[in-house]
C-alpha cells in the first residue's frame, strides 16, 4: 500500500514500474543519487541504483574524497545485472557521469535498453555545468548529443542548453532555435532554469510575470516545458513557470527536479483520467509542475531550517574569508544540505491540475515578433 500523507496517497503508474538510477553517490548530504532515490521511493518506486562516484560529500564544500566508477566497473557491473534477469527498468535515470569512457559506456546501455524495450522512459540529465562553468571535460558534450535519440526527455539548465546547441540564450529567437535543435531528436525538453533577465521579461506573457506587488530586488527562475511529436513539422508545446529564486548555494536541486520530472511523468496521461484535465496540459507540463512545487518547496523548508542555524554555521559566500577559514564553508554548507527526510510529507503529496503551481502554456511561443 502506498504511504499516506494528508489523506492523499500517491502511486507509481504500474506497481510494478522500477527505474534504474545511474549518478553520483555522496556518503555525506543530498547530491546526484542521494537527492533522486529516496524521493522515488517516496513516490512508490522501486530503484535500483548504480553509482558513477563514491564521495565523502559534494565539491562544494571545498574538500571531498572518495572515487570515481570506471568504464571498466560499470561495464562489468551492468553485465553481471543483464546475466541475473536483473536489467529490465521500466525507467532509466541518469545524471553525473565523470568523463567520457563512463559516458560511452552509459549510452551503449541506453541503446541497449531502448532496444529490448522501445516503451522505455529514458530521462537524461545532461550534467555539463552551471553558472557559465563546466563541471566536466570538453569531450563528454559530443557523446551527449549523440545519445539524444535515446532520451525520451532532457532536463538541461540554461547553460547546458547553451552548451549543447551553441546558442547563447538572448533573445526570444535564440530560444526557440535552441528549443529546435534539441527537438530534432527528443521529444521533450525541460530547461531547469533560466534566469529573469530583461530580454526574457520583455517577451514573457502578461500573466507569467512577478506579481505586481513583488519585491524589486527579488530575482526569479523561469522554467520551461516544450514536447514536440518527433517527425512531425509542427512545433511543440511550450509551458512555463516564475519562481522567486532563493539566495544562498544548495547543492542537488537538479537532480530533485530531475527525479521528480521522471517519477511524475506519464506519456499516457489524458484529460479524462482526473488528473490532466486542461486541454492546455501536456503530459510533461503536468510532471514539470509536479516536481518544480515540490523541489521549490523543499528548498523553502531547508532555507527556513538553515535560516534559524547560529550566526558562525549561516555565514555569507566570501570567497576570501573562506580561503583563511575553511571552516567557515563547511558549515554553511552543511546547513544547507536538502531536508529531504524531514520534508518527505512534501514529496509524497499526490499532485492534481489546478492546485495553483501549473505550468502556463506559453500562448504565441512560436509566433514572429
Amino acid at each position: 500500500m502506498a504511504p499516506e500523507t494528508n489523506g492523499t496517497t500517491y502511486e507509481p503508474i504500474d506497481e510494478n514500474d522500477r527505474i534504474l538510477s545511474i549518478q553520483s553517490h555522496v556518503a555525506y548530504g543530498y547530491v546526484g543519487g542521494k537527492a533522486a532515490v529516496f524521493p522515488l521511493q517516496c513516490i512508490g518506486y522501486d530503484v535500483d541504483v548504480v553509482n558513477t562516484v563514491n564521495f565523502s560529500n559534494h565539491t562544494g564544500y571545498g574538500r571531498f574524497g572518495g572515487t570515481k566508477a570506471s568504464a571498466e566497473e560499470l561495464t562489468l557491473i551492468f553485465k553481471t545485472m543483464d546475466e541475473a534477469g536483473l536489467l529490465s527498468p521500466h525507467r532509466l535515470l541518469t545524471g553525473y557521469i565523470p568523463n567520457a569512457a563512463a559516458l560511452e559506456v552509459i549510452k551503449g546501455l541506453a541503446q541497449k535498453l531502448k532496444s529490448h524495450n522501445p516503451h522505455l522512459i529514458y530521462l537524461m540529465d545532461p550534467v555539463l555545468g552551471d553558472s557559465g562553468k563546466l563541471y566536466v571535460s570538453q569531450d563528454v558534450i559530443p557523446i551527449y548529443k549523440e545519445m539524444f535519440s535515446f532520451a525520451t526527455i532532457i532536463t538541461p539548465n540554461w547553460f547546458e542548453v547553451e552548451t549543447l546547441t551553441d546558442i547563447p540564450l538572448r533573445s526570444l529567437s535564440a530560444l526557440r532555435d535552441a528549443l529546435s535543435i534539441l527537438h530534432k531528436h527528443v521529444p521533450h525538453v525541460v530547461i531547469s532554469s533560466i534566469p529573469l533577465q530583461p530580454w526574457l521579461s520583455e517577451v514573457l506573457l502578461e500573466t507569467m510575470q512577478p506579481p505586481a506587488s513583488a519585491d524589486d530586488q527579488q530575482d526569479y527562475l523561469l522554467c520551461i516545458s516544450s514536447s514536440r511529436t518527433i517527425g512531425k513539422s509542427s512545433h511543440s508545446t511550450v509551458h512555463a513557470r516564475l519562481v522567486p529564486l532563493i539566495p544562498g548555494y544548495f547543492s542537488g536541486v537538479g537532480d530533485l527536479f530531475s527525479a521528480l520530472t521522471l517519477g511524475h511523468f506519464n506519456p499516457s496521461s489524458m484529460p479524462s483520467d482526473g488528473k490532466l484535465n486542461s486541454a492546455t496540459q501536456t503530459p510533461l507540463s503536468f510532471a514539470v509542475a509536479a516536481a518544480l512545487h515540490k523541489t521549490h518547496s523543499i528548498l523553502e523548508f531547508t532555507n527556513a531550517f538553515a535560516v534559524r542555524l547560529p550566526p558562525e554555521d549561516r555565514t555569507t559566500t566570501d570567497n576570501e574569508l573562506d580561503a583563511v577559514e575553511p571552516v567557515r564553508k563547511l558549515r554553511r554548507m552543511r546547513g544547507r544540505e536538502l531536508r529531504l527526510v524531514q520534508g518527505q510529507r512534501i514529496l509524497r503529496e499526490e499532485w492534481r491540475e489546478g492546485q495553483g503551481k501549473d505550468l502556463q502554456f506559453w500562448n504565441g511561443f512560436w509566433d514572429s515578433r
